[in-house]
């Protein structure tokens, strides 16, 4: 009885690890160039449960009943022992492109990501919602700044009075050259990166080198975030009817445990 409570509590700590996850979408479906989540679920270790003292009397139980196995306890299955949340995994699906007229915005069209100089050190982003700051270099919202292919700050001249950049990242001010944007994936693929906040992913694998992407950079759009509301909602209506339906679970254990303390013990 104490295990049925247990198996109950685990599965109600599971979907409301995955309501944090669905809600950590929802908040972020507006959210430039972000990834949802989902929360990847698996099951503890089953237990092999066999009978027991079948053999305690005069006469083997299984025997009498036509079916004796010898001296091996027969087998009554597997019990599960609830569930838990083994992986938060993040979907890279491409997000719509959505067309801003901002020459300072900027659009991954396939694979790859921006590279950005933190504190922290290098960091990937998809969201290419860029600014000029005073000493005319290429920023993020939060002042880190973005790096060409070569891993350097990207300055663009102060007598550019426009610019542009074509499919491959290159920048050009006033007809010159001035960079390239650095767009990178890994040989680990997207599995290889984590979210770190603020939109951001790091790779903690030293081994796990950056790689030209092949793919394209619109100007004057940016990609929204993969998240779908409504699907989003209906797992959220489904999560929450799997943690009612645990919650009841451990009611009706904790109401058998009641009686089992205080009307069978007082009987007997």
């Amino acid at each position: 009885m104490w295990r049925g409570l247990y198996t109950a509590a685990t599965g109600m700590i599971t979907e409301t690890k995955r309501t944090d996850t669905i809600a950590n979408n929802l908040a972020n479906a507006n959210t430039t160039g972000f990834k949802r989540d989902d929360a990847v679920t698996s099951d503890f270790e089953p237990m092999l449960i066999r009978r027991i003292n079948d053999q305690s009397g005069p006469k083997d139980v299984t025997e009498f009943k036509g079916f004796s196995l010898g001296k091996k306890a027969p087998v009554v299955g597997e019990l599960g022992l609830g569930s838990q949340v083994s992986a938060i995994a993040t979907d890279h699906a491409q997000g719509s492109l959505q067309t801003t007229g901002n020459q300072l915005d900027f659009a991954v069209q396939g694979e790859g990501y921006f590279r950005i100089a933190t504190p922290r050190g290098e960091r990937y982003t998809r969201d290419g919602n860029f600014y000029r700051n005073a000493d005319g270099r290429l920023v993020t919202a939060n002042g880190n700044n973005v790096l060409d292919d070569r891993g350097r700050p990207i300055t663009i001249p102060e007598e550019a009075a426009s610019f542009l950049v074509s499919p491959g990242g290159s920048i050009s001010a006033n007809g010159v050259q001035v960079a390239r944007l650095g767009l990178v994936v890994f040989p680990g693929g997207d599995e290889v990166m984590a979210k770190e906040g603020n939109n951001l992913y790091r790779v903690d694998d030293p081994a796990q080198r950056p790689q030209q992407a092949a793919g394209s950079i619109q100007q004057g759009a940016l990609e929204r975030s993969n998240t779908e509301v409504v699907s989003e909602m209906v797992n959220l209506i489904a999560n929450y009817r799997a943690y009612e339906a645990s919650s009841k679970a451990v009611t009706t254990q904790d109401s058998m445990l009641d009686k089992s303390v205080n009307e069978v013990g007082r009987n007997s």
